[in-house]
């Protein structure tokens, strides 16, 4: 890159840096409840009366169409700012159904879903996981049958994130039952408010209530909802996942970098850092920490070059989900007796259970780095 190019890259950190010290909320988003929607909302509608929402969006969808390093250095930004990771309602509007409309929806569906989304006024969620269909997610057996112009669904969804705060939901269901499972899927718009659908939220180990296991009893969705054509779900989702598993996850993946610092400058504190077992397990996560940013980018770069999916995009999500447990057992280590009690970092490393679970299990990521990646036989 040229000396000019890194000018104009410092200037837009500074640009960036400034924005967000002037605009920072200053408190958390409240936990699991409508308080924290009216936050989220409140927040990503700043953004877009800014010009920092959808950064990643095109601009003809009113997003800012930022450069792949111009996104890179928002996060990094955003992050350090400490501003919640991860912790939106908005996050499946922006990350995951948003970016699938754009790929994959019709002209009438863009105008129609994206520029709420980028205003703050309508969160996701997302209705893909079921019971007995986590990580093998071509199983699920949630029914949508034809009658007329409307799809009639009967089934149950699982670990639907801020189901509860929700207005819409991409929803996976099953078209063509009689097809191979990975045929006969079918990607639609859910109304959340449509009758028929019972969310009931899940309390997590951490004290939270943001997962939901939702019912669908004869829930009439409008087949002008489906997104590409009936049974082609299965290619849809695949673009979903290729978001949530690459460009979706960066601000995660940094937020991840941002705790290990918290981490280590927690240690310093407490004069643990004289304990060399201690301090070469710190030292490890840390290396380990820069592994990952370099790893992250490299995904993200080639998603954002049009390439096809590849294991890179496995192998971070697997190396990432052992990383963030390391944290959270350090954390709890560096806590000592306070651990017992119910705090930032003993939530940390209870929440870093899932990390190795949400989104495909790390035992059958690493079988498809062992297939695809290396060759391995089944």
């Amino acid at each position: 890159m040229s000396g000019e190019g890194q000018t104009d890259l410092r200037v837009f950190r500074e640009e960036i840096r400034t924005w967000l010290e002037e605009n920072n909320p200053g408190t958390p988003p409240p936990l699991d409840t409508v308080e924290m929607r009216e936050w989220s909302s409140e927040w990503q509608r700043r953004q877009f009366d800014s010009g920092w929402a959808g950064i990643d969006w095109p601009v003809e969808y009113e997003g800012r169409g930022l450069s792949f390093l111009e996104q890179i250095v928002w996060f990094e930004e955003y992050v350090q700012s400490g501003l919640p990771v991860g912790h939106s309602c908005f996050v499946v509007a922006l990350a995951h159904a948003g970016p699938t409309l754009i790929a994959r929806g019709s002209d009438e569906q863009k105008a129609t879903y994206l520029p709420p989304i980028l205003r703050g006024e309508t969160p996701w969620c997302q209705g893909f996981s079921e019971p007995g269909s986590g990580s093998d997610l071509a199983s699920l057996t949630t029914r949508a049958e034809i009658d007329g112009d409307m799809l009639v669904v009967n089934g149950q969804k699982v670990w639907t994130s801020y189901a509860h705060l929700a207005d819409f939901q991409e929803l996976l269901v099953r078209t063509d039952p009689a097809a191979p499972k990975h045929k006969g899927i079918t990607w639609v718009i859910c109304d959340m408010r449509t009758p028929g659908i019972d969310v009931r939220p899940i309390r997590t180990i951490d004290g939270g209530a943001h997962f939901s296991e939702i019912f669908y009893e004869d829930v009439r969705i409008p087949i002008a909802n489906v997104v590409d054509e009936i049974n082609q779900g299965w290619s849809v989702a695949m673009s979903t996942l290729a978001i949530e598993r690459g460009p979706a996850a960066l601000d995660y993946q940094l937020g991840t970098l941002r705790d290990i610092d918290a981490l280590v400058e927690l240690a310093k504190q407490r004069q643990l850092l004289k304990n060399d077992e201690l301090a070469a397990r710190l030292s490890a996560v840390r290396a380990e920490g820069a592994a990952l940013r370099s790893m992250t980018y490299l995904s993200v770069a080639e998603a954002k070059s049009g390439a096809a999916p590849s294991a890179m995009t496995t192998a971070v999500r697997t190396f990432w989900g052992e990383l963030q447990h390391k944290v959270g057992r350090l954390a709890i280590d560096v806590l000592g007796s306070d651990s017992l009690e119910l705090g930032t970092w003993s939530a940390y490393w209870l929440t870093q259970f899932s990390a190795g679970i949400a989104g495909g299990t790390k035992d059958i990521q690493k079988n498809i780095i062992g297939e695809r990646a290396l060759g391995l036989p089944r």
